[in-house]
């Protein structure tokens, strides 16, 4: 058995006689000596065999990635390696052994290497020894090993809940599986264990924990895949303070145990409306400024065609300043954010150049008056650059703004990325309004609880009803999510009614939960960590997939072992299955 890890020598090992295990890094042969790097999880050491060595010949033939047995005596080097822990000492082979040999490699094995990615999800087995991915999963197993320390401290038990569930499709598309004994009847792969670890709470359970594995059909992008792992808290008893307070201290924990950065708490709280209104995100990146600014009321007497149009119809006029930037922004630059924020569905992106003269795309059609109101309420000064975002709808304009604040961020270098800012966003909507469905949907799930005071808004004014919902942000990225539940009968039933649900979709979608309610359930409330989106960044990565073993691409398809696949037409029968051409 393997007792030593190569990466946990030094100069303190010297002449200690040692066995160790590996993967041939690099091979140097310079006549007469073979210098090998060995490499293991932990690291790498320097080997030296000596010309006159019974094992001379099979060093100088080793090829990377052979799998080696080594014994020998650890020397202090004459030209020592600083830059590595185990620079100093190198082992003086007494035998040598192949385990196993390796065939020519399709990539270079180094942190450096210049692979495609898709190169390196294919051959995602030999990715994995690079370090850079290794120590990625690493991280994870401390991040994780810490949550469970802490809860468990803080008196939560683990419960495991089914991976074969009911479809309950009120937020994104369910994975669907097939039942072999009930024909035509299907199983749905669990979103979140939303409905069982409120379950548990009705069954007494008090605190629960998971680390859990969740399911979602959609679209993907960097820091999302088809299957993933949140961190699943629960607690009875408890009102919004008690989840939040809970979770920043597990928060604070882990920066203190895996970055060994301190956080002062209690961490800053934003309201939802408060964060759309500045940032254009109910998830804002705080490590810089650019602040949207509403420019309304400047224009409430304009005779820009435009603008008048925007106010006539209840829009908003909203805007970003870039200081001392204006000299920095061709029109052909200025006219590639115009399409940017076009494909967040605004119309345009009007500019303003402030200096001896007024330039820009609409400084002729605006007036002294208006010009010099934007000076005063900006603070604008010379070089400084106005970009302008007008529509009818206000999510429009604050979703685009809040695009091209985080893109503008990104290409004038605003962010400090060893930089961590973190707040907690609270007070979301109960509701949101689907153009597809034609209907208000549960903005978060339908047993997110609605704030005492906008119980009675339910059914008659959803655009008003806020709930008890609050997310936890950390550089622009949401980090967790939760709510306080439902546990009133009387107000569950209003909730299914204000998001039109039948009493056949009650009882098909949630009858055996609304049965639960019945049987007096206490206050309940939790939250949902991504363990997958911590780990990227406690990491620094912004990849969701370089903190995952074996990912899928953003087709959802693993290149590696080639699923999803065709699967036999003996399968399909025994389930009473065909496709359709």
């Amino acid at each position: 058995m393997k007792t030593i890890n190569n990466g946990s020598l030094n100069i303190n090992n010297v002449s200690d006689v040692v066995e160790l295990y590996g993967w041939v890094q690099k091979k140097r042969d310079l006549g007469g000596v073979v210098f090998i790097d060995l490499r293991d999880r932990s690291g790498i050491v320097q080997v030296v065999v000596r010309d006159g060595s019974s094992f001379y010949d099979l060093a100088a033939s080793l090829k990377s990635e052979s799998v080696l047995r080594v014994e020998g005596i650890v020397r202090e080097r004459e030209s020592k390696n600083l830059n590595i822990p185990t620079g100093e000492i190198e082992i003086e082979v007494s035998n040598l052994e192949l385990l196993n040999s390796s065939k020519d490699l399709p990539f270079e094995i180094s942190d450096d290497t210049t692979a495609l990615e898709d190169t390196r999800l294919k051959y995602r087995y030999l990715d994995l020894r690079r370090s850079s991915v290794s120590n990625n999963l690493i991280v994870r197993h401390k991040i994780t090993m810490a949550i469970r320390n802490f809860l468990d401290k803080e008196g939560f038990l683990e419960v495991e809940t089914p991976i074969l569930c009911k479809s309950t499709p009120e937020g994104a598309r369910d994975y669907l599986v097939p039942s072999r004994v009930n024909k035509g009847k299907f199983y749905a792969l669990p979103q979140s264990p939303q409905i069982f670890k409120q379950l548990l709470m009705v069954g007494g359970i008090e605190k629960y924990f998971q680390i859990a594995r969740c399911f979602r059909d959609e679209d993907l992008r960097a820091d999302r895949q088809p299957e993933f792992t949140q961190v699943d808290l629960e607690m009875s008893f408890v009102d919004q303070e008690d989840v939040m307070t809970l979770t920043e201290r597990l928060i604070a924990y882990l920066f203190k145990e895996i970055k060994g950065i301190e956080i002062k708490l209690p961490l800053k709280r934003m309201l939802y409306d408060d964060a759309i209104d500045k940032y254009g995100s109910d998830k804002p990146d705080l490590r810089f400024g650019l602040e949207i600014n509403d420019i309304t009321e400047i224009f409430k007497n304009t005779t820009f065609t435009v603008f008048k149009n925007v106010i006539e119809n209840d829009g908003v006029i909203n805007c970003l300043v870039l200081k001392n930037k204006a000299s920095e922004y061709s029109r052909k630059s200025l006219d590639q954010l115009t399409e940017f924020v076009k494909t967040y569905k605004a119309s345009g992106l009007a500019y303003l150049k402030f200096g001896e003269e007024i330039s820009g795309s609409i400084a002729k059609v605006l007036t002294d008056i208006e010009i010099n109101a934007l000076k005063e309420q900006l603070s604008l000064v010379d070089n400084d650059l106005v970009l302008i975002v007008a529509d009818n709808k206000k999510s429009i304009v604050k979703t685009s703004l809040g695009a091209l604040r985080s893109k503008l961020a990104r290409d004038l270098n605003l962010i400090n990325k060893d930089d961590y800012k973190l707040l907690w966003v609270t007070k979301f909507p109960s509701f949101e309004y689907s153009e597809e469905e034609g209907r208000y949907v549960a903005c978060h799930h339908p047993f997110t609880a609605p704030l005492d005071s906008d119980v009675d808004k339910l059914i008659n004014d959803k655009a008003h009803c806020y709930s008890k919902a609050y997310d936890i942000v950390i550089n622009g990225y949401e980090a967790g999510g939760g709510s306080i539940r439902i546990h009133n009968e009387e107000v569950q039933n209003k909730m299914f009614e204000a998001l039109e649900l039948s009493e056949d979709d009650i009882k098909n979608k949630f009858g055996f939960f609304v049965e639960a309610l019945k049987y007096g359930t206490p206050p309940h409330g939790g939250l949902a960590l991504g363990l997958d989106r911590l780990t990227m960044l406690f990491t620094g990565t912004e990849n969701i997939r370089d903190v995952i073993a074996f990912p899928k691409t953003a087709s959802a398809s693993c290149l590696m072992s080639e699923c999803p696949n065709v699967v036999a037409d003996k399968q399909l029968d025994d389930l009473n299955i065909s496709i359709k051409e």
